[in-house]
């Protein structure tokens, strides 16, 4: 008999800590550039303690207001995965507070990403750990599932699977498939120093802009010599 929704999978395929590595240091714009501004979990995904986000995605289908397959995933985890939970962007219980969110620091897991309410702010703010979320709301959760374990879920509007590289900032958060992950870090470190060389011209006060005006001409833009009246 299927119990599809209220299922547990003990394994996912981990990147290897050097692919993950690649992207230690690189701003989460500069990723989601690269990737053609896809990949990205909208705004509402708010970091807690500006702590940069890098690891590997444990994920949680979880009930909406219940933590049961949370406590779950951190008796499962292992150090440098981030537990992502997809709580359907409700914000109605608290998946979690500062007790569990400390009971994953210690574990050494790399963060915590829920797409639904936590609560002890003034705490979370207070940790090393990374800690993304949706709301903050003072009501607790239940702990009667169902849920599932480790099976592709919706987080941020983004699909994150088992596995998944996850880049975060103050910014937000970019999901990475790992089997392209070598091939962004490149591009996406030939942004960032793309960048880099652009400040230092701003700073020296010579930044090239003719780009702008051959794009707009390219566009069919009309450039008009006049002053603007009712004629235009």
């Amino acid at each position: 008999m299927s119990k599809i929704g209220f299922r547990v999978f003990t394994k996912i395929h981990r990147p290897d800590k050097k692919i993950i590595e690649l992207f230690k240091g690189l701003p989460a714009a500069n990723v989601a550039d690269v990737m053609d501004r896809f990949f990205c979990m909208d705004a509402s995904m708010k970091s807690f303690n500006n702590k940069p986000l890098l690891g590997t995605a444990f994920t949680v289908r979880a009930r909406v207001s219940d933590n049961l397959l949370f406590h779950k995933a951190i008796a499962m985890a292992q150090p440098g995965d981030i537990i992502v939970i997809d709580g359907n962007g409700d914000i109605s219980n608290a998946f979690c507070g500062d007790i569990m969110m400390t009971e994953c620091q210690s574990l050494g897991i790399a963060g915590v990403v829920v797409d639904g309410a936590v609560r002890d702010q003034a705490d979370l703010k207070k940790m090393d750990m990374p800690v993304y979320a949706r709301g903050v709301v003072p009501k607790g959760p239940f702990k009667d599932g169902p849920g599932e374990i480790n099976v592709p879920v919706v987080c941020g509007g983004v699909v994150v699977h088992p596995g998944d590289i996850l880049v975060g900032d103050e910014d937000g958060i970019v999901v990475v498939p790992p089997k392209y992950a070598k091939e962004l870090s490149e591009k996406a470190w030939k942004k960032h120093e793309t960048e880099v060389r652009s400040l230092e011209q701003i700073a020296k006060g010579r930044r090239d802009k003719t780009w702008v005006d051959k794009a707009l001409e390219e566009k069919g833009c009309e450039i008009i010599d006049d002053y603007y009246t009712s004629e235009y």
